[in-house]
This record gives structure tokens, sequence and C-alpha cells, in this order.
């Protein structure tokens, strides 16, 4: 930075002498001027006056303090206020439970043994309706029009409980899958246990004579107890299948039971994967329908027997889904849906799920690091 000083003297005559100073260092304080007298003339500091941006900051200083200042004031005299009233208003803040979606093994459990109970009761009526059926050369097959039109395909019920006993295969393995898998099963296992309790009641009010002459039905019993108890036994440990030769009982048409598994099952599978497994859902609905279809081309059940299984499985299912999901329903008092016998079975098995169940699937063992991060990454890219 270069300074100048020019001294300049008028009423003496001696030469003047003009000293440039340049300094190259600013902390260093410059050094005095000497002019030809011998006289030093020191440099003053001249003061330097504030710029504008300083001005700014120190006004939006004050006008924060000054703000902060009235705040405060304020706090204080409503503070003073609030304690001089008598009347306090007290709000009570419910907290949220930490886990919203409880596994709660231990209605699983009883869920499940509620749908083996149903199960076994399933084939008790078997046993006692078997024993009603009138016979085919006195009542003929009841006239139906599915029937008049499609003549009967013997291979056709084996493709039914081949596709049945696939679809419950895929169900039961994507079921291992899932990370909620306690909450899933009680209702799976529910809604089997409510069907097949229905499914009992209307084979026992209504009996049917048999939908086609090529039935063979196992002889009457009559009073004999423990002849009822074996075919009871043999009809568990064959699983109801006709394929495994242990279901020589007939009676058991309205409604359909191969139907209801068929059904559910495809709809549990939907529910409970993602959006993006679209190819998965078509081809368990093709095993659903074809497998519902054979049923019929078979001659196996009468067409209203089918019908009537298949409404029935679809609204118990979506009832209570719907419920499920729906939390605000719960507690409406126009829920409509909550006058069902089974609400209260239904308001003791959800009542600590808060929430929508996420479709999360973890794997059931233990896997090494590296495999359980390469399932995470891919699990997550696909939820996407």
């Amino acid at each position: 930075m270069a300074a100048s000083e020019l001294i300049h003297d008028s009423d003496d005559d001696r030469p003047h002498v003009e000293v440039n100073v340049e300094t190259i260092n600013p902390p260093t304080p410059p050094h005095p001027s000497k002019v030809s007298n011998g006289n030093l003339t020191p440099h003053a500091p001249s003061p330097t006056p504030p710029t504008d941006a300083q001005g700014r900051k120190n006004k939006q200083g004050c006008s924060k303090l000054s703000s902060r200042l009235q705040q405060s004031q304020l706090i204080h005299t409503l503070s003073n206020r609030i304690k001089r009233q008598c009347d306090y208003v007290k709000i009570t803040v419910t907290e949220e439970p930490a886990d919203r979606l409880p596994k709660e093994w231990w209605k699983t459990a009883v869920a499940f043994l509620y749908a083996l109970f149903n199960l076994f009761f399933t084939t008790v009526v078997i046993t006692i309706v078997h024993e009603r059926v009138p016979d085919k050369s006195v009542n003929p097959p009841l006239p139906d029009k599915f029937f008049d039109y499609v003549d009967r395909v013997p291979w056709a019920f084996t493709v039914t409980e081949v596709n049945g006993l696939i679809l419950v295969g895929l169900w039961l393995v994507q079921w291992l899958f899932l990370e909620h898998k306690a909450i899933i099963g009680r209702r799976c296992f529910f809604l089997i246990g409510t069907l097949y309790m229905y499914r009992c009641v209307t084979m026992y009010i209504t009996t049917l004579p048999v939908p086609g002459k090529h039935m063979v039905c196992a002889p009457k019993l009559y009073n004999d107890s423990t002849g009822k108890i074996w075919r009871i036994l043999r009809l568990i440990s064959g699983g109801g299948l006709s394929m495994t030769g242990s279901h020589l009982m007939c009676g058991d048409f309205l409604y359909s039971g191969h139907t209801v598994m068929l059904t559910l099952s495809y709809l549990f599978i939907k529910e409970y994967s993602h959006r993006w497994m679209w190819w998965y859902h078509g081809i368990c609905w093709l095993l659903s329908a074809s497998g519902v279809i054979c049923i019929l081309i078979g001659h196996e059940h009468y067409s209203i027997d089918v019908v009537i299984a298949y409404f029935a499985t679809t609204r118990v299912f979506w009832w209570y889904h719907t419920m499920a999901n729906t939390h605000a329903l719960r507690r409406a008092p126009n829920n409509y849906l909550s006058r069902t016998w089974w609400n209260p079975i239904f308001n003791f098995l959800e009542k600590n799920v808060r929430t929508t169940v996420p479709i999360v699937f973890s794997c059931p063992v233990a896997l090494p690091s590296f495999c359980r991060r390469s399932y995470s990454i891919v699990e997550g890219g696909k939820g996407e």
C-alpha cells in the first residue's frame, strides 16, 4: 500500500521535499519520516470508518436481542397469569405400544385348535349324514344344468385334488417365509375352522342324494358305533381325499369342501404376496379355477354346492380382512360388520394388532451373514 505526504509551508522559503513511503507488510507500523530540518513527523493512525455491512449486522443483532427480550417478557407474563387461575385443563396423552404387531403365538395355537376341532367335527358329521343318504336306486340324482351340457370325465376329480395339494403346499411354504406368520397363521386357522363349521351345519340340515350314479358309497353301519369310529379315523388318516381311498362315504355335498380349500388357498396366497408377483398369482388362479371346474366335470358335486362354497369362502375372507385392515371400523357405532357372531373372537385375535400387516419375507432358519445381506438387498429392491 503506497502513502504520500506533501509538506509545504507557504511562509518558508526553504525548498520542500516530497517523501514516498511504501509498506509491504501491513501489520508492521509505519516508520516516521524525516524532513530536511531533522524533525520527525509521526503518522497518526486514522480510525477506520464502519462499513455498511457492519452497521446492518449491529442493527440485526440489536433487533434480535430486543425480540428475545419481548418474548421472554411475554412468556413470563403468561405464566404468571396461568398461575393465578384456579381452573386447569388436564390433557391425557395415551402412549402407543412399542410393538404394534405382536406375535402372540399362544393366540395362534388357540386358532389352530379351533380349526382342528372343526375339521374333526366335520368327519363326525360326514359319518352321521352318510347313514341318511337315500339309495340312488330309489332316489336318482337331482337335475343339474351343468350336468345336462357336460358329460362326466372320470379323471377330472383327481385333477381337482392334485391342484388342491399344490395350492396348499405353496401357501404353506409362503407362510413359513413370512415375517408376521403368527398373525397371518391365526387368521388362516380361524377362517378354515369357521368355514368347515358352516359346512357341518349345511350338511346336517339338508341331505342331498348322490349327484351321479357312478358314485360308490360304503355300506351303512346303522348302530355299529365301533365301525363308525374306525371310519372316522380312516377318513382323518387319508386327509379326506378320494385319491387316497379313505373317502368312501356320501352325503357331504352341500357345500363343497374342495372348493373351500382351493379358493381359500388362492386368496391367502394373493393377499400376502407382493403385487409384482403377478405371474405367481396367475399360476395359482389357474390352479384354483381349473380345480373348481374339474369338480363339476367329474360330477362329484352339484353346481349349487360349488357356488355356495365360493360365496361363503370369499365373503368371510373379505369381511374378516376388511375389519382387520380398517381400524376405524372396529369401534364405529354404525359398523354392521361387527354384528357377526364371530366378532368377539375377532376382537380376541386382533386386539393388539394396531396396524395393517405388511408383506415382509424372512428366512425361517438362520443364514450366514453374506446370505442375509444378499437376501435383504433383493427383497428391498423388489419391494420398491
